[in-house]
Formats: structure tokens, C-alpha cells, sequence
């Protein structure tokens, strides 16, 4: 049974790749094909800051005062894959920059931890004339667990879980198969996985079952691959490498090996 590997790069999350010659099956048989694997960064950005492109900016700002909310600054987060952590590290660093802090003690006055039992996020305003405000356009709220709400000085625990992860599963879409079904609808996603792997490290993905799907075409001049979230969102993996490996295979047709293998014995006077 003859098969094909098809190896396509590329720092596109949708892209397509042409061969030549033109790749033409046999429409006397069927084929299938199956991802063996797939390989890039972890580089899908749960928070979207980017001042150059107005329209992709999502949940970047926090809103504060040091004044009992005279005056207020805003800090900004740069697009990137961020732990909770790293966002409070980011906002500490920039009030650094802005002089809100305890220069003789090195103590800052707003701090962003977790309730990991509980999936909540905790800020906590240690200066009676600080204040943070929500209610800012791309707000950090959601992300954090808050409404547009504003805080005072004191203890604040998150109302509602952090909704840091914004990817639940990667699809896999190839243009080449069929049968595959997504949330009721017909769709060309011959694999969904999610990342085994913290940002900024190499997904190496690999199924540990190779399951093949039916080949819709018996022309092959471009094949077509584009990565989606579970809500059928182009994925953006921020300029990282893709790389999958498509393997292409006649479907076996039992009945008619058996009835080859016949006739090659009779040809041999063995039958």
C-alpha cells in the first residue's frame, strides 16, 4: 500500500503549500490521510495589547490612582502569553517607571496573587490612597476575575475564576479530508489537541493514535492548513515556525487483495 508524507512550514498559522508537477491520484481507488505530527512554540497570547492595531486590542489595561482617584494612570500590557505572575510583575515594573512605590523599602502598594484552590485572583491595595478602576476600555477585568467594579484600599478576592486561558483546544484543519464534524457542522479538522506545555516552550506533538480520514480530492496542485481555536478562531502564534507532517495512503480493499491473492495462485498452479 503506497503512502505519502507531506512536510509544510511555514510562521503563518493559515497557509498553503503548491506542488509541482500537480499530484494526481488514482480515482479507480480511495485514500485517506492522517497528521503524524505537528511542531512549534507555545507563543498563543492570552492577553492583546498591540497600540499598532487598534481593532485586535482585547484586555491590556489597568487603571489606577495614587490620589483617591483625582488623578489616573493607566498601564498598558504588551501582547504576550502571561501567567498571573507575569502580570503582576509587568504592572509592578511599570509603576517602577511611574515612581508609585516604596523607594526606601522596595514595597509596592498594589499586588496580584492567586487562590489556586479556587481559580480566583487576589489584588491587594495596601495604601489607604490607592485605587484601581475597572471600568477602563480593554480592561484587565474579565481576565482577572472582576466585573467593572472599582477597589480600595484592602484584601480583594476575584468574584468569578480567572480567565487567563483563552484556548480550551487547538484544531488541525487540512483542506485535503473529509468526515470530520466539529460542534455539529462539517469541518476539515484532521486533529484537535491542546498544548502539553507551558508558554514560551516547544510543542512537539505527535498522535499516540493516527486516525485517517477520507481524502476529498484526486487532484492535488495546493493543500491548505490553518490552525483554530475551539470557537473556530484562526489561532495566532505571534510569528512562531509551524510544522506538520500530513501522511496520504491508498485505503486497503480486503476483498479485492484476497481476490488477487487467488488469482496469483492459480497463476502458479498452486490452486
Amino acid at each position: 500500500m503506497t503512502t505519502r508524507t507531506f512536510i509544510m512550514s511555514s510562521i503563518s498559522t493559515d497557509f498553503e503549500t503548491t506542488y509541482y508537477p500537480t499530484i494526481f491520484l488514482n480515482k479507480s481507488k480511495k485514500y485517506e490521510a492522517a497528521l503524524i505530527s505537528l511542531d512549534t512554540y507555545n507563543s498563543i497570547p492570552n492577553i492583546t495589547g498591540d497600540d499598532n492595531n487598534p481593532a485586535t486590542t482585547e484586555n491590556c489595561a489597568l487603571k489606577y490612582s495614587t490620589d483617591l482617584g483625582k488623578t489616573w494612570k493607566i498601564i498598558k500590557l504588551d501582547t504576550g502569553s502571561y501567567e498571573l505572575s507575569s502580570i503582576n510583575n509587568e504592572i509592578q515594573r511599570q509603576m517602577v517607571v511611574n515612581g508609585d512605590y516604596d523607594h526606601a523599602n522596595n514595597l509596592f502598594y498594589i499586588t496580584l496573587t492567586v487562590n489556586i484552590s479556587e481559580l480566583k485572583s487576589i489584588i491587594n491595595i495596601t495604601n489607604p490612597t490607592y485605587t484601581i478602576d475597572f471600568n477602563v476600555e480593554n480592561s484587565l477585568a474579565s481576565t482577572l476575575g472582576f466585573g467593572p467594579t472599582v477597589l480600595g484600599f484592602g484584601y480583594h478576592e476575584s468574584p468569578s475564576i480567572v480567565d487567563i486561558i483563552k484556548i480550551n483546544s487547538i484544531h488541525v484543519n487540512l483542506d485535503l479530508i473529509e468526515g470530520s464534524y466539529v460542534n455539529g457542522s462539517r469541518e476539515p479538522t484532521i486533529y484537535s489537541f491542546y498544548p502539553s506545555v507551558s508558554p514560551g516552550y516547544k510543542i512537539i506533538e505527535k498522535p499516540t493514535t493516527v486516525i485517517y480520514y477520507p481524502v476529498s480530492r484526486y487532484t492535488i496542485s495546493k493543500m491548505r492548513v490553518w490552525l483554530t481555536d475551539q470557537d473556530n478562531t484562526k489561532l495566532n502564534l505571534r510569528g512562531e515556525v509551524l510544522s506538520v507532517r500530513i501522511a496520504l495512503r491508498e485505503v486497503r480493499d480486503t476483498k479485492n487483495d484476497i481476490i488477487e491473492a487467488f488469482k496469483e495462485l492459480r497463476s502458479q498452479g498452486i490452486l
